[in-house]
């Protein structure tokens, strides 16, 4: 059994900046237009991009299929995404993350492991949460077994009140985060905004880092920061206790969520996060 490498090692970054790779409509989705190669060569362009502008990592996620699959997608966006992972993985040298929305963290996980990717996205891996897709419950008891079983080195990072969702339950966040880190043994912690591209608020960055801090230790559990991310904001994030963050709508042109990556866009978003730690 494979102990995983730690979320931070894996980025040759002290506060890694990861960039997105919005998937287009993947076939089978209402949107998708028949054309399986400018699917493929769109994400991989995209990921070119990003690296060239200077991103420490990329998640890749099927953002186009709408309205999503709650908790199982089908087995064909299974093997799309897989397929789109591993060309990824193959084509640029910074780790890779995989994120099957809404909320398969087997599929992902499954996925990561086949690419030789670095890291998952779980939307809802403890607790359960009220979406747009009903409410869906954490799977973390068979999803940290499965990554065990299939011996991947694959490291979980996990939102705590997810974006496009209300939590079910007791709201507080700090609660949310340790049970997340603790009990479901997260490798890492997501804070968000409301939605896709929303700023997230730095007292729940603050709170959720300063509880996920060992005591008169130099351990804790990483938090990202995983939405509204700009390089106005990037160092405020930091300054917050946020250990990376996840930017994807302030990185696109015009800064339009289903934009094309913009090399230039990402190039000053890092460069923002180089000064703030100078």
């Amino acid at each position: 059994m494979t102990t995983p490498t730690p979320l931070l090692d894996r980025f040759d970054a002290a506060n890694p900046v990861v960039g997105m790779v919005h998937l287009p409509p993947l076939p089978g989705a209402p949107a998708f237009d028949g054309d399986r190669d400018a699917v493929a060569d769109r994400a991989l362009a995209d990921a070119r991009r990003l690296e060239a502008g200077g991103i420490d990592g990329i998640v890749v996620e099927n953002f186009g299929d709408a309205p999503f699959y709650p908790e199982d997608v089908p087995k064909h966006v299974v093997a799309e995404m897989a397929t789109l992972a591993s060309e990824l993985t193959s084509t640029v040298d910074v780790p890779v993350g995989v994120n099957v929305l809404r909320n398969d963290a087997d599929a992902a996980l499954s996925i990561a492991a086949a690419a030789d990717a670095d890291f998952v996205r779980i939307n809802v891996h403890v607790g359960a949460a009220a979406t747009d897709q009903g409410v869906l419950e954490g799977q973390a008891h068979e999803t940290v077994r499965l990554r065990d079983r299939i011996d991947a080195d694959v490291a979980i990072l996990a939102d705590v009140h997810v974006k496009h969702a209300t939590p079910v339950g007791d709201p507080d966040i700090e609660q949310a985060a340790l049970e997340t880190a603790e009990r479901g043994r997260a490798d890492g912690i997501v804070v968000s905004g409301a939605g896709t591209g929303s700023e997230t608020a730095l007292e729940d960055v603050d709170r959720v880092a300063t509880t996920l801090t060992a005591p008169a230790t130099d351990d804790r559990t990483p938090v990202f920061v995983g939405s509204g991310v700009t390089s106005e904001t990037i160092g405020d994030c930091l300054e917050a206790g946020a250990a990376g963050v996840i930017v994807g709508t302030a990185l696109k042109e015009d800064g339009e969520t289903t934009n094309r990556v913009s090399s230039e866009r990402v190039e000053t978003v890092v460069a923002a996060r180089d000064s703030s730690r100078s």
